[in-house]
């Protein structure tokens, strides 16, 4: 059985590219926030009592759960309703913007690749999932 690709390129005029800019940008914010929320919560595990800088390290209750996917994303929505710039795109793309955080982290875990880093710049993956495009 042969199986076939087909690739497509897309001609954007000047609003339809910043648009996708805007989204990318966001989905961009939304990963690297969620990454430092994760990132902070396991340093703040990681320090000794006895030994723990109030003026370097950022201290976090110790009640406060670990924030998986589920629990990121139950705050993404609360903070979709009050901020303007995360309403403006699709609740699927910020979702599933997350779900390629908690996949580099199980990756992280279980087949022993580094540490996800921030994203600096946008990335083509994240495209194919602002754009809803269909397998």
């Amino acid at each position: 059985m042969i199986t076939l690709t087909y690739q497509y390129k897309l001609k954007l005029n000047k609003q339809q590219e910043t648009e996708i800019n805007q989204i990318l940008d966001v989905c961009k914010s939304v990963y690297n926030y969620a990454l430092r929320e994760r990132k902070d919560w396991l340093s703040s595990r990681k320090s000794q009592i006895n030994s723990c800088s109030i003026l370097t390290e950022y201290i976090i209750p110790a009640d406060t759960p670990y924030p998986n996917y589920n629990y990121q994303a139950k705050n993404l929505t609360m903070a979709k309703k009050t901020n303007p710039r995360l309403r403006s795109v699709n609740a699927q793309v910020l979702q599933q913007t997350l779900k390629t955080l908690e996949r580099a982290f199980y990756e992280m875990k279980s087949l022993g690749k580094g540490f996800p880093r921030f994203k600096k710049l946008t990335k083509i993956i994240l495209l194919k999932n602002a754009l809803n495009v269909v397998r």
